[in-house]
């Protein structure tokens, strides 16, 4: 049985393949490393984490909401093909008001793998031209890469329509022409192409309407690539758009797949909100739900309503995967899977698992929220109430120095409980707040002393409501901050005006030495237990 979302947690933007019996959806990281998140299923309701292809891309000075967006995995000719964005500048980038330019740079890129685990080839450079893009096989062989066209002109509809253009595979580059296949509907924002061929007819899926309260699917049809392409009679094919409601809100950025009995699915991003705060602090997840082909031809939701769904049976046998521990003990030599770091392909810099066996060294870099070299190594939160702690060795010789516990959105949005230096009090304890859209902007409690040795952290989030609380190794109680924190800042909806939204909340530990010595830190383990 299908629970949605099923991939709970920042994992937007979904493209799914089947091979054989096995599902791989692909989903975008943006600014976290290393790029592009592939999950397997082989009954489309239970998933695990397979691959994170883009283990070279450096993503160095990217600004948040950049990096890595809208991966697309297909299978052809015995290779998986991942075709992704690359988005070096997006936010704060209009000229001359609002009615101005907006300079912004995406280029697009390919790689290939005879297998998902990799090794994966070098990327190749296929266009800048606009953002999402998608490969297309097609029955006779040909390929073509489809995606947004972006205009940047003044008073002009930045989102220009959907281009497609053939891509020569012995010649790992773009051919032909260039042409606008499809200029979308009136929902506007027309992104997230996707090609399929049935029956004699291509059809195109898109989304539209801004990945916010408004997103939906949209399908148009043709019996040529090129177009001209009809719109679906029903408009929007799968929408949250006006179900105030519903469980699963901002549904769009669609794609399709077909298990061996002919039955067809939709993958798509949706978002969870906050009850009555309205701000979705897991990001964009990804859900599936059943889809079925009219007698017109036609793609419609099984309801024939439009709206997504919570649960679904997929009708294919149990393939459960062993369920993760509660808590990561870090004696392996890798990083565990569940964590990701920040947008350098150099992780050796920020972290060590062999400097220290058995624990998570973090060498002390720049200060919380840097574009460049941040040691911060997280996961993502899945559930919308959690407690995370962590037991720490870390002895600061200086204010500049500072490590522990956080729960991060991004640059401008999060919370910080760490360790540091006082003059007057020595080693201490502080929480640093940083808040998007509040008049107080950044908050810093008034450090607590600390004895010396090692000390626990603690975070509960309880939907809007965040605390944190800290021991010293051997003791029994947690000595709980008196400050409660808003945790709704950790989320897309929660934002400074012009700067994008589209991750998601994390949780994990941190270090900083702005004095350059790379003071470090030692984390022992890391436990995230759900309460929902």
């Amino acid at each position: 049985m299908i629970r949605n979302p099923i991939l709970r947690g920042f994992n937007p933007d979904p493209s799914i393949v089947r091979v054989g019996d096995d599902y791989y959806i692909a989903t975008s990281t943006f600014e976290w490393m290393p790029g592009v998140q592939i999950h397997h299923s082989r009954d489309l309701a239970n998933w695990r984490l397979a691959a994170r292809p883009l283990d070279r891309i450096d993503l160095t000075g990217r600004p948040d909401g950049c990096g890595v967006w809208a991966p697309c995995l297909t299978h052809a000719d015995g290779l998986f093909h991942l075709v992704y964005t690359d988005v070096r500048r997006y936010g704060r980038t209009t000229v001359g008001g609002a009615a101005g330019a907006s300079l912004r740079d995406f280029h697009n890129y390919l790689v290939t793998s005879p297998s998902v685990e990799g090794p994966w080839s070098a990327p190749v450079h296929l266009n800048s031209s606009g953002f999402d893009p998608s490969l297309f096989h097609d029955d006779d062989g040909r390929k073509y890469l489809l995606n947004m066209l972006w205009d940047h002109r003044p008073a002009r509809n930045r989102f220009a329509g959907i281009v497609a253009q053939e891509y020569a595979p012995a010649e790992r580059r773009l051919i032909g022409e260039s042409r606008v296949i499809f200029e979308g509907t009136a929902l506007g924002l027309t992104e997230a192409p996707h090609l399929y061929r049935r029956d004699g007819w291509y059809h195109l899926i898109v989304a539209e309407g801004g990945t916010g309260w408004d997103h939906a699917v949209t399908m148009a049809r043709s019996r040529s690539l090129s177009g001209p392409y009809e719109l679906h009679p029903d408009g929007p094919v799968l929408t949250s758009r006006g179900r105030q409601h519903a469980t699963l809100q901002r549904a769009g950025h669609a794609d399709l797949v077909e298990t061996p009995d002919g039955r067809t699915w939709m993958t798509y991003l949706c978002g969870r909100p906050l009850p009555a705060r309205g701000r979705c602090v897991m990001g964009r997840e990804t859900a599936i739900q059943p889809v079925r082909w009219g007698e017109d031809g036609w793609l419609r939701t099984e309801a024939g309503d439009g709206a997504p769904m919570e649960t679904a049976d997929t009708g294919l046998p149990a393939a459960p995967w062993p369920e993760e521990t509660a808590r990561t003990c870090f004696d392996g030599d890798r990083l565990p899977d569940a964590f990701q770091w920040l947008r350098t392909p150099c992780p050796e810099r920020l972290f060590s698992l062999t400097k220290r066996p058995g624990r998570l060294r973090l060498f002390g870099r720049e200060s919380i929220g840097s574009l460049f070299e941040q040691a911060l190594v997280a996961r993502r939160q899945t559930g919308f109430r959690y407690t995370a702690t962590t037991r720490m060795a870390f002895m600061p010789a200086h204010y500049q120095q500072a490590a522990g516990l956080v729960c991060y959105y991004n640059s401008s949005k999060f919370h910080y409980l760490h360790v540091t230096y006082d003059e007057a009090l020595g080693r201490c304890l502080a929480v640093a707040s940083v808040l998007p859209d509040s008049p107080q902007g950044d908050v810093w409690t008034q450090p607590v002393a600390l004895p010396d040795g090692e000390i626990e952290l603690r975070v509960d989030v309880d939907f809007d409501r965040l605390r944190f609380a800290w021991r010293m190794e051997g003791d029994d109680e947690w000595r709980w901050l008196a400050k409660e924190f808003d945790a709704s800042i950790l989320s897309d909806e929660a934002t400074a005006p012009g700067q994008p939204n589209f991750t998601g909340g994390f949780v994990g530990v941190a270090c900083q030495d702005m004095a350059g010595t790379a003071c470090p830190a030692d984390f022992a383990w890391f436990d995230y237990r759900l309460r929902d």
